[in-house]
């Protein structure tokens, strides 16, 4: 099981971090990702972290979305700073077996909203 907290409002230009606690689950084993869907717009992968710990972003969040990844407390964070009115979406916390390229494992989202 996956979940995310994390989300809320914020002013444009400011920062929230969500986090994924993944219950059952050693995300160190898996690769993990952050999901966001907005409406009207697809569905992006916006942050990836894999399990060798390799990070890779989008290029609508590079520079702005950190990912990072706590194995003592099986725990996926994203660091949103710079935030933008159009980072406003339902995030995803996901996870994938490795070896595998479909995120099978997806947690209920959180919904971020940013204000111009």
């Amino acid at each position: 099981q996956l979940q995310a907290s994390g989300g809320g409002l914020v002013q444009a230009g400011g920062s929230l971090r969500l986090s994924c606690a993944a219950s059952g689950r050693t995300v160190s084993s898996y690769g993990m990702g952050w999901f966001r869907q907005a409406p009207g717009k697809q569905r992006e992968l916006v942050a990836a972290i894999s399990s060798g710990g390799y990070t890779d972003y989008a290029d609508s969040v590079k520079g702005r979305f950190t990912m990072s990844r706590d194995n003592a407390k099986d725990t996926v964070y994203l660091q949103m700073n710079r935030l933008k009115p159009d980072d406003t979406a339902v995030y995803f916390c996901v996870a994938r077996r490795v070896g595998s390229v479909i995120y099978n494992y997806w947690g209920q989202g959180t919904l971020v909203t940013v204000s111009s």
